[in-house]
């Protein structure tokens, strides 16, 4: 597995942990390392880019899919769904290193191996609507 896709599994595990168990992202970052400590240092600074990164702009991120999520509030997205989404567009939007297209597509994965058996078509669609208007890569 690539490193930047390992990075994102990772970041989602994290991302995942706060939202349910409302934790702090340091604390779930120290708990997530603690388990997997032999992941590289290149996996690790990905991970906690895309986590914090991820944080500090969750209420711009939240705020664009839910101008682009019809019908759907953002509490009510399946949690795996919201937190793959967040980052992606953390992704998208911030990240000017990350070609969109590498960024839907690492999501849309993320959503199969992850999500239920919808996901990847509902990420695609969301993302796919943010990349079309609010991107200007």
């Amino acid at each position: 597995m690539r490193k930047r896709t390992r990075a994102r599994e990772c970041a989602l595990k994290v991302l995942y942990q706060i939202d349910i168990a409302d934790q702090t992202p340091e604390f779930a970052l120290e708990d997530h390392w603690s388990r997997e400590p032999q992941l590289s240092k290149d996996i690790k600074e990905f991970t906690d880019l895309l986590v914090s990164g991820t944080i500090k702009n969750l209420s711009k991120i939240d705020e664009v899919i839910s101008r682009y999520a019809d019908n759907w509030e953002l509490k009510r997205m399946a949690t795996i769904d919201r937190n793959i989404i967040r980052m992606s567009v953390f992704e998208l939007l911030f990240l000017d290193d990350v070609p969109p297209k590498v960024s839907i597509n690492e999501a849309v994965e993320l959503a199969k191996k992850y999500g239920d058996v919808d996901s990847s078509k509902f990420v695609n669609g969301i993302l796919d609507k943010i990349k079309k208007t609010e991107c200007k890569k």
